[in-house]
């Protein structure tokens, strides 16, 4: 009963959060004197209900936003639980083999420039150490059409064979001086047809620290995340891709 309310409350509080953004825009449009559902706001009416809103200072508990947007349930970590102690045991062994592996003098990462770079390597080691591991399965998660896809949230799924109990897993780098940032560091974007979010699961994040200095990382140790009891910022922005900033006749001048 505790868990229904732990799941169900969260759910409750996103989804009337968003009725009141929804509420909020439909006042904002009858008092522009737009009544068709179809009329759409200028840029600074939206701007206006944006701002309205404190979108962006407000806390999502982020099972309730994975919930609303995948129909899928995020489960809390069971210490208790076998699945979840298989699991977790062998991400705790996997990260301490990775510590050594990628602080010893043949690291490839000593040739890299940003430690942006090295990412795809602790993904790529992670992903090998607990797929080897007994009972246990561990691959790049497939879309909810069907495609396997690397990029986005979240970048490894982890199976217990004999329980069936499913992990989502994002390793993250940071620097051990800026853990108590507030800067963002974590994004989650809802879509649907590229959703790789396809089973009720644990989501852990595994972030690894490390000194700060370039080309010559020391991982200092690592934190795993139980994602579960995350609350998240929605940040509204207006974005454009190279097509947009470069397309003919927005060019003044070029080399020549």
């Amino acid at each position: 009963m505790r868990l229904r309310l732990v799941l169900i409350i969260p759910g409750a509080m996103f989804l009337l959060a968003i009725l009141a953004f929804e509420f909020g825009m439909r006042k904002g449009a009858e008092k522009a004197g737009r009544t068709g559902p179809r009329e759409a706001l200028s840029g600074g009416e939206l701007i206006d209900l944006l701002y309205a809103q404190d979108l962006d200072q407000r806390d999502f508990p982020f099972p309730a936003v994975v919930s609303a947007s995948t129909g899928r349930t995020v489960v809390p970590a069971r210490p208790a639980d076998a699945g979840t102690e298989a699991i977790t045991a062998a991400i705790d062994a996997a990260a301490n083999e990775v510590l050594v592996m990628f602080n010893g003098p043949d690291s490839p990462l000593r040739d890299l420039r940003r430690i942006n770079e090295a990412s795809r390597f602790f993904e790529d080691a992670l992903r090998v150490l607990l797929d080897g591991r007994e009972g246990l399965t561990c691959g790049i998660p497939t879309t909810a059409g069907g495609g396997e896809q690397r990029a986005g949230y979240p970048d490894l799924r982890i199976e217990h064979e004999a329980s069936g109990t499913v992990a989502y897993l994002d390793p993250k780098l940071f620097e051990a001086t800026s853990v108590d940032s507030g800067l963002r560091t974590f994004y989650y974007t809802p879509k649907a047809e590229s959703s790789k979010v396809t089973a009720d699961a644990h989501h852990f994040l595994l972030g690894f620290a490390h000194d700060g200095r370039d080309g010559a990382w020391t991982f200092t140790g690592w934190k795993l995340v139980d994602l579960a009891r995350l609350q998240v910022r929605l940040k509204a922005e207006f974005q454009a891709a190279n097509r947009d900033l470069y397309r003919a006749g927005a060019v003044l001048r070029g080399s020549r």
